[in-house]
């Protein structure tokens, strides 16, 4: 009977209590930020609810503490308490009275990263944060967008495209590689496949199709090049705006007085790029290039706006952060001139005292976009054949934490608070 009482004292210990709460900090403390968001979704992938404290601990999350959650954490290297009940009490009264506020989050959203099939996950940041947080997503590419395959997700990261059908801009610099040339082939006879007579006008119909699926309800999020492309893709529906050696013809001499501003989610009054050999698709992109060379990641450090947590919920979700100030990096597109964002859109963080955004967020219809300037926030001047940045050397940081804030934003409820 005594060996009974033992073994049973010691199954309490090592068991949590259903009362119990597991609390995963999000500030200095934690352990490994990334993977932290991938013990929330592996809860919710479970049906255990998450409560995601905004600005409580730098975002922290708090669930049910059941064994095998806390197994997991614990596999995963993830910081986290097991709390009281009257712990949660002095928490929630807390977040009551100061900018913070709590978010339902209650099902795993289904992740879809637009991709092309011969395309590495090294190749783009989204894959990489995914893959070390150890998050399930699906690839898709154009002939499944266009025939209806968004459906089936909840969430959509375009990869660093170029939705203007130009290849990137990269003929200039890589021409006359076998890569390129390959990757032209690839592209021009997919479009073909599909029925179009040039990559850009097959680039056009994705585009709508993905405008579409956010103004029905989708969240679409997009990194460096994927954001402005994506944009000026739609203010030029319906005009060549591609040169001669990217698809056979001249561009419309007419095109920049055509552009309809109306249709694009972020940008407007913008000016293209006409020239074939420039790295530039538009005046959107504020480029290195404008202040002669790169100044550095510490040089080019944005910051994160500070929203109210009860009357903004959205924005606050997704600028949670350990840190306000995170080091910049470059891409493609590298940052969005002020002077060109639509009033409608919400600014998440800048370069203070400059033109340069690199952070911003808006509604369409029933659904929403959130579009991040530059490549990779870990390697400052990311260069075509670099190799891949290890997140388990960088699992606190805060530029990828961004992204993952992006990932649990569709699962979010926010909780009713007493009147």
């Amino acid at each position: 009977m005594k060996s009974l009482r033992i073994v049973i004292l010691c199954l309490s210990i090592a068991a949590p209590s259903n009362a119990q709460k597991l609390l995963v900090p999000m500030d200095l403390d934690q352990t490994d930020h990334l993977k932290a968001y991938g013990v929330a979704f592996w809860a919710l992938e479970r049906g255990i609810v998450v409560e995601w404290l905004l600005n409580f601990k730098g975002g922290s999350f708090l669930t049910d503490a059941t064994e095998s959650l806390v197994r997991e954490a614990r596999l995963r290297d993830v910081s986290f308490n097991i709390i009281s009940t009257a712990d949660v009490a002095r928490i929630y009264g807390e977040i009551e009275n100061e900018n913070m506020d709590r978010v339902r989050l209650e099902k795993a959203p289904r992740i879809a990263v637009y991709t092309p099939p011969n395309k590495q996950p090294w190749d783009d940041a989204v894959t990489l944060a995914l893959a070390y947080a150890e998050i399930p997503y699906d690839t898709l590419w154009d002939k499944e967008v266009l025939q209806g395959g968004l459906d089936e997700y909840d969430w959509l990261h375009l990869h660093h495209e170029d939705f203007t059908g130009q290849y990137g801009k990269f003929y200039r610099s890589h021409g006359r590689q076998q890569w390129y040339r390959q990757q032209q082939r690839a592209f021009e006879q997919m479009a073909r496949r599909l029925g179009f007579e040039k990559v850009s006008t097959q680039k056009s119909a994705v585009v709508e199709a993905i405008a579409e699926y956010v103004r029905d309800g989708g969240f679409l999020f997009a990194m460096c090049s994927a954001t402005d492309t994506f944009d000026i893709a739609r203010a030029a529906w319906g005009l060549d705006i591609v040169d001669t050696i990217y698809d056979g013809d001249p561009i419309d001499s007419s095109a920049h007085e055509r552009l309809n501003f109306s249709t694009p989610f972020a940008f407007q009054d913008f000016t293209l790029v006409a020239d074939p050999m420039e790295y530039e698709y538009s005046d959107i992109d504020v480029s290195p290039t404008e202040e002669g060379q790169p100044r550095g990641a510490d040089a080019d450090a944005f910051t994160l706006f500070e929203f109210s947590a009860k009357y903004d919920p959205v924005p606050t979700m997704l600028t949670q952060c350990h840190i306000p100030v995170v080091r910049g990096f470059l891409g493609q597109t590298t940052a969005f001139r002020r002077s060109l964002i639509k009033p409608s859109v919400t600014i998440l963080g800048e370069i203070t005292g400059t033109q340069k955004v690199k952070y911003i967020h808006g509604k369409v219809g029933n659904g929403t976009f959130t579009f991040y300037a530059g490549h990779d926030p870990e390697d400052y001047q990311h260069l075509v054949g670099d190799p891949p940045t290890q997140l388990s050397l960088n699992r606190n940081s805060p530029g990828y934490r961004l992204i993952l804030n992006n990932i649990l934003f569709p699962a979010a409820r926010k909780q009713k608070r007493k009147t």
